[in-house]
Parts: structure tokens; C-alpha cells; sequence
């Protein structure tokens, strides 16, 4: 019987893992769709179109009761509303002005930083040192240097880090997905008067659409599910390290549409990563 348990959590937690990756590889995707509407819609307008699109599928999926939500389960739905609207913006608009494998590598010291805090060891301050170096390698601070673009993918780090901490709450105390669909209409009535504004007083066509929707779908729906689920088989510290994997995606779809990164940024993904395998480690 203990074997039988073991292997099961074993075998739970390799499924946790493998949901991961394929919502790490959807998110990047879906962001690199987004991106081709930007100089239609810009930005904000592909956040809105996402959020309309996320939860035009969740909706009718999860059929969140909100009236029979208790204050314990709606504050955490509402912060979460909050938290998808600035996440999603920060990243696509630091996309548009730094390039996605930059975007989103800063993005990704939120679930980095809850890594390193559940390490707490020398070993650990020793992983936070690479990491920040690696961000200085991405960036390259100077004249020339988009702080603006640097400062909204940091914001939607402090974003990410949240969406994490209250993806799990919910996953707690809110059954299957009505949590993070409830949260995600809450979000696109937020957005609906901005996608309203913005497609009825630009010209836009059927490719810009479909790039938009593209990002709902692949960057919203399928990353939300799974990483629900997966949280429930994994922990949150957990979470954060196996997304590494988004920087190492993200440079490589950039590279493939024509973002290249010189060695130094490379170098500096690189050191990012490495700093999340060794906190993988110390946390075995």
C-alpha cells in the first residue's frame, strides 16, 4: 500500500510537471500572437480582446455562482481580477517596447522571487546575487536603455508573483475552476468599454482579430486551466521554479520572428535559469 501511495504521488506530481511545460510553451505562444496586433490595436488593446476572449470560454464552462461566494472566497477572486488585468498589461506592453525573450524574462523573477523566499539559506541569497546579475545582463542599463519597457516587465513580475499566491488560495477554497473564471469576468467587464473604444475607432482586419484572439486563447484559457490544476498536485515554490522554462521559450519564439539577443542577454537568460535550477536543489 505504501508503495502504491508513493508511486501515485509520484506519478501526480510528474503530471503536475508535465502541465506546466505545455501551459509555459501555450502562454509564450499566445503572447507572440498578441504581439503581431500591436501595431494595429496596440497593447492594451490586445489585453482587452484577450480578457473578452478568456472569459467568453470560462464562463459558460465553470459557471462561477457568485452569489453564493462567501467573503473568504470573493476577496481573492477580486484581487485576482486585479492581478490578470496589470499582469497581462505590463507584459505586453514591455513586450512591445523590449522584445518578448526580455518581457518575459523579467517577468519571470515573480515566481523566481517566491523560489528564493521558500529556500531562505545562504546557498539561496546566493541564487537571488546570479539572478540579479542575469538581470543586469538582460538589460544592460545606460543612455540608451528603455526603463520604461524594464519597469513594466518588472511590474508584471510583482503581477505574476501574485497571480500565483492567489491562483492557489482559490484553488482551496473555490472548487474546479469557477475561482479563476469568476476572477477573469470580473476583469473583462473591466476591459470591455476599452476593446469597445479601441476596435470601433481603428480599422482592423481578420488577421488582427485572429492574433488577438490567438493570445486569449493560448496566453489566457490554456494557461490558466492547467496551472490551476497543476497547483493542486504541486506547491507554489514548486510552481515558480519549473516556470524557468518560459525565458528559455519566449527567446527562442522571439528569435524565430526576428527579436535577436546579443550574447550578453543570452548569457544573462542563461543565468536567470541556472540561478532557478540550484534553487530547485536547495529546495530537494
Amino acid at each position: 500500500m505504501e508503495n502504491t501511495a508513493s508511486n501515485g504521488g509520484k506519478n501526480g506530481t510528474a503530471r503536475g510537471v508535465a502541465t506546466l511545460m505545455a501551459s509555459s510553451l501555450s502562454n509564450q505562444l499566445g503572447a507572440a500572437s498578441g504581439s503581431l496586433a500591436f501595431p494595429a490595436i496596440g497593447p492594451l488593446g490586445v489585453v482587452a480582446v484577450r480578457q473578452l476572449i478568456a472569459a467568453a470560454v470560462l464562463l459558460p464552462i465553470a459557471r462561477p455562482r457568485f452569489r453564493s461566494f462567501t467573503r473568504g472566497q470573493l476577496w481573492p477572486v477580486l484581487l485576482l481580477a486585479v492581478v490578470f488585468g496589470t499582469m497581462n498589461l505590463g507584459l505586453y506592453s514591455a513586450i512591445d517596447r523590449i522584445g518578448l525573450g526580455l518581457a518575459v524574462t523579467l517577468e519571470f523573477l515573480g515566481p523566481l522571487s517566491i523560489a528564493l523566499l521558500g529556500a531562505r539559506s545562504k546557498a539561496g541569497a546566493a541564487c537571488a546575487l546570479a539572478a540579479a546579475a542575469g538581470v543586469l545582463a538582460i538589460t544592460q542599463p545606460g543612455p540608451s536603455t528603455d526603463y520604461l519597457g524594464i519597469g513594466l516587465g518588472l511590474m508584471g513580475a510583482a503581477s505574476w508573483a501574485a497571480y500565483i499566491l492567489l491562483n492557489r488560495t482559490i484553488g482551496q477554497r473555490i472548487p474546479g475552476i469557477q475561482g479563476t473564471a469568476a476572477a477573469m469576468t470580473v476583469s473583462a467587464a473591466c476591459f470591455l468599454p476599452v476593446a469597445a473604444l479601441i476596435l470601433l475607432s481603428r480599422p482592423v482586419d481578420w488577421f488582427v482579430i485572429l492574433c488577438a484572439v490567438g493570445a486569449g486563447v493560448l496566453a489566457s484559457v490554456v494557461p490558466y486551466i492547467a496551472d490551476l490544476l497543476a497547483l493542486r498536485r504541486v506547491p507554489a515554490s514548486l510552481f515558480g521554479i519549473l516556470m524557468s522554462v518560459n525565458p528559455v521559450f519566449a527567446a527562442l519564439i522571439g528569435l524565430a520572428m526576428g527579436q535577436a539577443l546579443d550574447a550578453l542577454q543570452w548569457a544573462g537568460i542563461l543565468l536567470i535559469v541556472a540561478a532557478n535550477a540550484a534553487v530547485l536543489r536547495l529546495s530537494r
